[in-house]
C-alpha cells in the first residue's frame, strides 16, 4: 500500500524551525524534520522552511528540494517568522511548527483556518535554567507552558517518543491529540572494522551541559581499576569539551580516554564498529538518536533511565538502564563483563540491529504526514461548521488489530490517516490510534471484518510499529461476545 506521504502531493507545507540542516549548530531536531520534509518533496509536496540565518549563510537556498528561507538571529527569527506568516497566511495548506523550547505560536499569525501541527522533541522546563538567567528562564517556562497551551489549544502535536508525550501531558498540560512519531535512523554501512579485542566504549554526543558526560568520567577511575585495558573514545564537540578534557587528565584515566572532536561519518562509523558499548548520561532527551544509531551497528547502550532514553533502550535486550547516577560505575563493569562472553554479546548485537531496523525515515515521514492530513481534516470540518468526529478523548490509547485482508479492498480508505497499516501475506495489521477495544470493534465492523484479533498497544509496540511484530499469525482470533456482540480483546499471558 502507498504511504500517507503520497497524499500530500500538491500540498504547500510550511516548516518553522529555528535552524536548518546546514546551520553550524544543527542537531537531531533539524535532521528529523529535514529527513521527513525531503521525503515529502519526493512525494510531490511543495515544502518551504523558514529559519534563522547566520552571517555566512545565504538568505535563500534549496536543499534536497526544500525551499529554505533564512532571516533573523537566534531570537529575532521568531518575530521575522510571525511577519512572514501574516503576509502569506493564505498561501500554505498546513504549517509544521517545530518547537525548540520557545514555540513560534503559528496559530496566532497563520489564521484560524490554517492547519497547524506542532512537533515537539522534548520539554525544556528544566533546561531553561541551565542556559538563561532566572528571569529569562521563568519567561521561557511560561512561553513553553501556559502561553503555548492557550495558543495551540487542541491542535495536533507530534511527539517523538512516549516520554515526550507524557511530559507534554504532565508538565505542560496539553489536552489535545498527541501522536507519537519517532525518529528514523540510517543503517551503518559495512566497514572493514570489527569489534576491538580490548573493551571499548564509544560515546557520540554534543559536549553540552545537559549531556552530563562528566558523570561517566567521574566513575571511570574505579572502572579502569577493574578493567585496566578499557578504552573510551569520545566523538563530538561543544562548549564543554575543554572542561571534560581537564577531567579526563586525571591520572586514573588519562591513558584510557580520548576526545576526538568532530570526525567524518566514516571515522565515526569505524569507531562504532569497534565498540563494545556506548553510554548515555543525559539529564533527559526526546529520543536517543545516537543510541539507536549505535544499535544499528549492533552496539548496546548503558544509560541512565531518563525520559527519551528509556524509550530508545530496551532494558536487558539492547542495553541496560541505570536508575541512579551513583550506580553507573558498577553497572559499567557488569555490562563489560557480560559482553566479554561472545555468545551473549552476539545475542545482544542481533537484538540491537533488529530494534534499530524498526526505525526508518520512510516510516517517520508517513507517520508525520498522517498527523498533518488528520489536522487538515479536522480544521476543514470546523471551518465548515461541523464538529469533527474524533477519538480525542482517548488519544493516548491505541489498539493493534490483525485480520484477514478483505478481498479487493484497500482498508486505508476506511481508516484515519493516523492509523498505521502493514500488510504481511494475506493478513493486515493496524495500529488504531485513539482507540479502546470498543472503538476498535466498531472499526472492524465498518471494514466488514467478521473475525480478527486485538491487543492493547504498549510503549514498545507504539514505537516499533506493527511491522515489527513476529508470529502475528499465532495471535488467537477474537470472537464476538455472545451478549454484546463486541470482539473480545486479546491479552498476552
Amino acid at each position: 500500500m502507498m504511504g500517507r506521504a503520497t497524499q500530500l502531493r500538491g500540498s504547500r507545507i510550511l516548516v518553522l524551525n529555528w535552524r536548518d540542516i546546514r546551520h553550524p549548530q544543527a542537531g537531531g531536531a533539524e535532521q528529523y524534520m529535514h529527513e521527513i520534509a525531503s521525503r515529502w518533496v519526493e512525494s510531490g509536496a511543495d515544502v518551504t522552511w523558514l529559519t534563522a540565518r547566520t552571517p555566512d549563510q545565504p538568505s535563500r537556498e534549496r536543499i534536497d528540494g526544500i525551499r529554505i528561507l533564512r532571516a533573523g538571529g537566534e531570537l529575532s527569527v521568531y518575530a521575522r517568522t510571525a511577519l512572514h506568516l501574516l503576509r502569506t497566511r493564505e498561501h500554505f495548506d498546513a504549517v509544521v511548527d517545530c518547537q525548540n523550547g520557545v514555540p513560534f505560536f503559528a496559530p496566532l499569525f497563520a489564521g484560524a483556518d490554517t492547519p497547524v501541527v506542532q512537533v515537539v522533541h522534548h520539554v525544556h522546563q528544566d533546561q531553561f535554567a541551565t542556559r538563561f538567567s532566572a528571569p529569562m528562564a521563568a519567561l521561557g517556562r511560561m512561553l513553553e507552558g501556559p502561553v503555548a497551551r492557550r495558543v495551540y489549544g487542541d491542535r495536533a502535536i507530534a511527539a517523538v517518543s512516549p516520554s515526550t508525550r507524557t511530559e507534554l501531558r504532565r508538565r505542560i498540560g496539553f489536552s489535545g491529540p498527541i501522536f507519537v512519531v519517532p525518529n528514523g535512523t540510517h543503517r551503518l554501512p559495512a566497514t572493514d572494522a570489527f569489534r576491538s579485542a580490548t573493551p571499548t566504549i564509544v560515546v557520540v554526543s554534543r559536549l553540552v551541559p545537559h549531556k552530563r558526560i562528566e558523570l561517566l568520567l567521574e566513575h571511570l577511575p574505579a572502572v579502569v581499576g577493574q578493567i585496566p585495558d578499557l578504552r573510551v573514545e569520545g566523538v563530538g564537540d561543544g562548549p564543554e569539551r575543554p572542561r571534560l578534557q581537564g577531567l579526563a587528565a586525571d591520572p586514573g584515566m588519562q591513558s584510557s580516554v580520548r576526545f576526538r572532536g568532530r570526525v567524518s561519518q566514516k571515522v565515526r562509523d569505524d569507531l562504532l564498529a569497534r565498540a563494545w558499548l556506548t553510554t548515555s548520561t543525559s539529564a533527559a532527551e526526546g529520543w536517543g538518536c545516537t543510541v539507536v544509531e549505535a544499535a544499528a551497528g549492533g552496539v548496546p547502550c548503558l544509560a541512565l533511565r531518563v525520559p527519551g532514553i528509556r524509550d530508545s533502550v530496551l532494558d536487558g535486550e539492547t542495553g541496560w538502564l541505570v536508575d541512579q547516577p551513583e550506580d553507573l560505575g558498577a553497572a559499567l563493569v557488569d555490562a563489560l563483563v557480560h559482553l566479554c562472553d561472545r555468545s551473549r554479546s552476539a545475542a545482544m548485537t542481533r537484538a540491537c540491529r533488529e530494534w534499530a531496523a524498526c526505525f526508518t525515515w520512510e516510516r517517520s515521514s508517513d507517520l508525520l504526514a498522517g498527523v498533518v492530513l488528520e489536522e487538515m481534516r479536522v480544521t476543514a470540518a470546523r471551518r465548515d461548521g461541523q464538529e469533527p468526529n474524533g477519538r480525542f478523548a482517548r488519544s493516548d490509547m491505541a489498539v493493534l488489530v490483525d485480520f484477514q485482508t478483505p478481498a479487493a479492498t484497500d482498508v486505508r480508505d476506511s481508516l484515519r490517516s493516523t492509523d498505521e497499516v502493514v500488510q504481511h501475506g494475506d493478513r493486515t495489521s493496524v495500529i488504531l490510534s485513539g482507540c479502546d477495544e470498543f472503538d476498535a470493534a466498531n472499526v472492524l465492523h465498518r471494514l466488514g471484518v467478521a473475525g480478527g484479533s486485538m491487543r492493547p498497544v504498549d510503549r514498545r509496540m507504539l514505537l516499533a510499529g506493527p511491522a515489527s511484530l513476529a508470529a502475528i499469525d499465532d495471535v488467537p482470533p477474537a470472537a464476538p461476545d455472545e451478549e454484546t456482540g463486541v470482539f473480545a480483546i486479546w491479552r498476552s499471558a
